[in-house]
């Protein structure tokens, strides 16, 4: 596999994350360089981390998550994306919204949609490719990507307000559904 093509595969892994990050850069509680860097780094390290998993932990735990993988990024991704739509059509009280860069929310968040990365893993280490440089770009792409989304999420945030919040949640429900589809 040459490095154009690990880059194609990089990129396309890093889409979702994108239309999260977009999404969650929406609410202004996600703002600013420190949670823009939470996000990116956390996005970045999961699509590192879950690929190596995927190829250390070969087909046996593969067998045991396959039938409800989807399932789990869909529920994961409909109650952030519900809570941000809740939040959005709320009274305006911003002490009551939660930063999705910190806690539970980002970890789930990482998790939703670095799930098909353990796919890929494993799909590497069964063709015998080594995962250290491809995970570590899938790592860097991803996080540079999201970083992006969420300074593009913020942006429109700030312009369209509360409406944004609402989209941004219906983004990730579909980005859910999408997964749950196939």
């Amino acid at each position: 596999m040459n490095a154009f093509e690990v880059l194609l595969i990089a990129i396309g892994m890093a889409m979702d994350a994108f239309a999260v990050c977009l999404g969650v850069g929406t609410i202004q509680e996600a703002s600013g360089p420190r949670r823009t860097f939470r996000l990116a780094w956390h996005f970045g390290l999961f699509q590192f981390i879950m690929p190596v998993l995927g190829w250390y932990v070969g087909k046996s735990l593969l067998h045991f998550i396959s039938p409800f993988d989807r399932w789990l990024a869909f529920g994961l991704l409909a109650f952030v994306g519900g809570r941000m739509i809740q939040s959005g059509r709320g009274s305006g009280e911003r002490e009551m919204r939660r930063d999705p860069s910190r806690g539970w929310s980002l970890v789930l968040l990482s998790f939703a949609t670095s799930i098909d990365a353990l796919a890929v893993g494993l799909s590497l280490g069964l063709l015998g490719i080594t995962i250290w440089y491809p995970a570590a770009v899938i790592g860097v792409v991803t996080g540079l990507i999201s970083w992006a989304g969420v300074i593009l999420g913020n942006r429109l945030g700030v312009k369209f307000g509360q409406r944004m919040e609402i989209i941004g949640g219906v983004v990730l429900i579909l980005i859910g559904l999408k997964i749950l589809i196939g």
